[in-house]
């Protein structure tokens, strides 16, 4: 990728080299960005960037304090950068608690993000539905986690970013599964797969075979829990170490 040419720059290129599983570059960029002056809102992006980079490798627990303290400079940003960086940092506050069970206070922390989601970009409701869908997942509500998940995928296809609309479709394939229809989300799955291969989406391959070696047939999910373990050595390989296991 080429050298960014301010702080947005290096801000975006750092969330495309995460949602390409390159993590310590990711982080090195997100480390940079701390060296230099920036706008609160832009701080707070960042911050709760590399909270979302700890997250997805497991870290739930450590994420808060990034999605915290994105939280804390969000406050002192103003107009619409406000709504977005509070957006971000509250949706992923809430992902974290989920991730560690705390399942009532992730729908409280996604009640905070609701109000704001009329002045934030459109991609902080895609999120907030992704998080709704994994809440209700965690509690075993299979019904909501498809409405949620299938509204993602409805707006994420406005959407210019790939990585968006391939984690809305994986999130629907998973309540798909949850509802008890194993076939459909395996057929899901493996378009997900075929998308994150095209577009480079490690991250979320490693997960989509996660997944298809949940709910496809024997034979496919042997292959994708091999191909699951492949994906976690190569994201080790490119900074991404996984704080809790694999499988």
């Amino acid at each position: 990728m080429p050298e960014p040419a301010g702080p947005l720059a290096r801000w975006h290129r750092a969330v495309a080299l995460g949602a390409q599983g390159h993590y310590a570059a990711a982080r090195a960029d997100l480390t940079r960005l701390t060296r230099v002056p920036l706008e609160p809102g832009l701080r707070s992006l960042a911050e709760s960037t590399r909270g979302s980079l700890l997250r997805q490798l497991g870290g739930h627990a450590a994420a808060a304090a990034y999605d915290g303290r994105a939280a804390t400079l969000a406050l002192g940003a103003t107009g619409p950068a406000r709504a977005e960086a509070l957006a971000d940092a509250y949706t992923g506050l809430a992902a974290d608690a989920l991730g560690t069970g705390r399942l009532a206070l992730a729908d409280r922390l996604l009640g905070r993000v609701e109000p704001l989601l009329d002045t934030a970009p459109p991609r902080a409701r895609v999120r907030w539905h992704w998080v709704r869908a994994e809440t209700a997942l965690a509690g075993g509500a299979a019904a909501p986690a498809l409405g949620d998940a299938g509204r993602a995928v409805e707006l994420a296809g406005a959407l210019p970013s790939v990585r968006h609309r391939v984690k809305s479709a994986l999130l629907l394939a998973a309540a798909t599964a949850a509802a008890g229809d194993l076939a459909a989300a395996a057929e899901q799955a493996e378009r997900v797969d075929r998308d994150c291969a095209t577009h480079g989406l490690l991250p979320l391959r490693w997960a989509c075979a996660m997944l298809r070696a949940g709910v496809a047939e024997p034979a496919v999910a042997t292959a994708a829990a091999a191909e699951a373990a492949d994906h976690a050595a190569r994201i080790r390989e490119l900074g991404g170490d996984f704080i809790l296991p694999t499988r």
